[in-house]
């Protein structure tokens, strides 16, 4: 208030504090509304009803949720910081939402790492995936985990956590400022959840970059005298019909032993072309999220590790504050790189809200339902 007499100085503060709760406002409504877009669009299409999908609703509600606990507060901290009146939030306030803060980025940081784990089996060993991690309950089973581990990890930054001056402070992951080791162990955690997650996804790099190597072709002719092709020249797909039951005939000798499966077994098929398309996809999203929130988050943690080992006013105002708000746009940005990443998303989109299309595109788009997996 005592701003406003200087001449001109309560028309820049006016207008800085409208253009900050105005961009609040814009990062709030964009998470909520497209958060509970993506989820309502999983829960209709009965074709979304599989286990990455479930895992990346859990990750937009916690997303939408953070957005919903953290960004009102920090408006409102922003409206007190420039009224200079009003009551101060207190310590048990601030310590909740550097509580929630810290929840919300450890879940997503444990639930990316068993996304990326599962993304790694779902292309190295799909057989396995597919018979035992594929249904919903490994994704129950991953949820539960990972909000688990990120309530474990959000206690410490609450216990030691301390007010900070700065409006955007009520949102942040708060530490000690004079470099607690509680403060260090948060920081060391978070990066090494967040680095094991990329050793993952590089290390699938590698596995389809070797399969993808170019190798000579042998002409070896196969050995058959009842339309069972075996022997050094066989391509194995007489073997892979007989052992999904399309064979015919006696067994194969290479196949002794082993029983062919039958129309009634819900035997799965191998992972064929089109499915390894999808699952790679899937890949790229995941990756492109979890590369995104490391991009996002890296500024403050870096930030973070300046003010714990150095000194708190080792780092600039502006630099922080703009650390801190990066961090605000990651609670609204996944669903926007989901829908970038996986035309099924985009397909299934068009078919269960017509009213966001042109006509033509609606009668060139077939129903999600009938397109199939990765289609």
């Amino acid at each position: 208030m005592a701003n406003a007499s200087e001449p001109g100085g309560g028309g820049g503060e006016a207008a800085a504090l409208g253009l900050k709760l105005a961009t609040l406002s814009l990062l709030l409504c964009v998470s909520l509304a497209g958060n509970v877009l993506f989820a309502l669009l999983i829960v209709r299409e009965r074709s979304l009803h599989r286990a990455p999908y479930y895992l990346l609703l859990d990750l937009c509600l916690a997303d939408g949720l953070r957005a919903l606990a953290c960004l009102p507060a920090v408006m409102l901290a922003a409206r007190r910081a420039a009224a200079a009146a009003g009551t101060p939030p207190g310590a048990l306030g601030c310590k909740l939402l550097a509580f929630l803060a810290a929840l919300f980025c450890f879940h997503a940081a444990f639930l990316l790492l068993g996304v990326g784990v599962t993304r790694y089996l779902a292309i190295a060993h799909h057989r396995f995936y597919a018979e035992r991690l594929a249904g919903w309950p490994c994704a129950a089973m991953l949820v539960c985990a990972a909000w688990a581990l990120a309530l474990a990890a959000a206690f410490p930054p609450v216990l030691d956590g301390g007010g900070g001056e700065d409006e955007d402070a009520p949102c942040a992951l708060e530490q000690r400022p004079d470099g607690a080791p509680g403060a260090l162990g948060f920081l060391l955690l978070l990066a090494v959840v967040v680095g094991a997650t990329h050793l993952v996804y590089l290390r699938l790099l590698f596995f389809i970059h070797d399969r993808r190597k170019m190798r000579p072709a042998r002409l070896v002719p196969a050995v058959s005298h009842d339309w069972t092709f075996h022997g050094p020249g066989a391509t194995g797909q007489a073997a892979a019909n007989w052992t999904a039951g399309f064979g015919r005939g006696p067994t194969p000798p290479a196949l002794v032993g082993i029983r062919p499966a039958g129309p009634g077994r819900g035997a799965r098929r191998l992972l064929v072309l089109e499915e390894f398309k999808t699952e790679k996809r899937l890949c790229k999203m995941f990756y492109a999220i979890t590369l995104l929130f490391l991009l996002l988050w890296g500024p403050y943690v870096v930030a973070s590790y300046l003010r714990v080992l150095v000194r708190p006013g080792a780092v600039p105002q502006a630099y922080l504050t703009a650390s801190v708000w990066l961090t605000f746009a990651q609670a609204g940005i996944n669903p926007v790189v989901c829908f970038l990443f996986n035309r099924e998303l985009r397909d299934c989109f068009r078919a269960q809200f017509p009213c966001c299309q042109s006509p033509q595109t609606t009668q060139a788009t077939l129903p999600c339902d009938l397109k199939g997996i990765g289609l």
